[in-house]
């Protein structure tokens, strides 16, 4: 994409575990980037940002936050969530084929990890969203233009207001990450809407970790 974006989320480890909790801290009004699932008319179009495992981890619980647009959609047209997990490139990718991008270093992986992915639809995932505000406003946004090179370059599609949400995610199968590198890519499907996942600083408390990336 365009613009370089951390995105909102929180994760979390059961009580009985030792304690892993991660955040990016709350959204800084910069950039909105849709994260759909694909329907009738509407491609499926993903945003995910990184995050490091220094061991083995249990993770049960998560938070995202992003603009609803337009503002006023009620949540219960918030129908599906589903999260996929992936590696850092070129881990679980294809090396040698041609790329529509300038680089692929720092990448999602081509291929999610199967084993974590969670699902509100097969149930796998619960979710509840809360209202954080009737009104928030992004000052760039990217929603339709995505294009391969040489045309990546699109400088964003401006402003966009809507309702800010937070959603947690509780997976009732939790995800079990060995130690390593990932992107945590989260996708809502909402009923005559848009979700665009909330940019927000790098983080700014404990923990800190040397290699953040920008979200993809």
């Amino acid at each position: 994409m365009a613009a370089a974006l951390t995105s909102g989320v929180w994760l979390a480890s059961p009580a009985w575990a030792d304690s892993f909790f991660f955040s990016t801290g709350n959204p800084d009004g910069r950039l909105g980037s849709l994260s759909r699932r694909p329907s009738a008319g509407k491609i499926e179009t993903e945003t995910a940002d990184d995050f490091i495992l220094s061991q083995t981890t249990v993770i049960s619980r998560a938070r995202i936050t992003g603009i609803i647009v337009p503002a006023g959609t009620p949540l219960e047209n918030i129908s599906q969530i589903e999260v996929e997990l992936y590696h850092v490139f070129p881990l679980d990718s294809d090396t040698a084929r041609s790329i529509n991008v300038p680089t692929r270093v720092n990448s999602p992986a081509d291929v999610e990890i199967a084993a974590a992915t969670r699902d509100s639809n097969p149930g796998t995932l619960s979710f509840a969203a809360t209202v954080l505000s009737g009104s928030f406003t992004v000052a760039n946004s990217v929603v339709n233009g995505i294009f391969k090179k040489p045309n990546q370059t699109t400088g964003g599609e401006g402003s966009k207001t809507g309702t800010e949400v937070e959603i947690t995610l509780n997976f009732n199968t939790p995800i079990i990450l060995p130690a390593g590198h990932y992107f945590f890519r989260p996708e809502a499907l909402v009923t005559g809407a848009d979700f665009l996942y909330l940019s927000a600083p790098k983080p700014a408390a404990p923990p800190l970790f040397a290699g953040d990336l920008q979200a993809w």
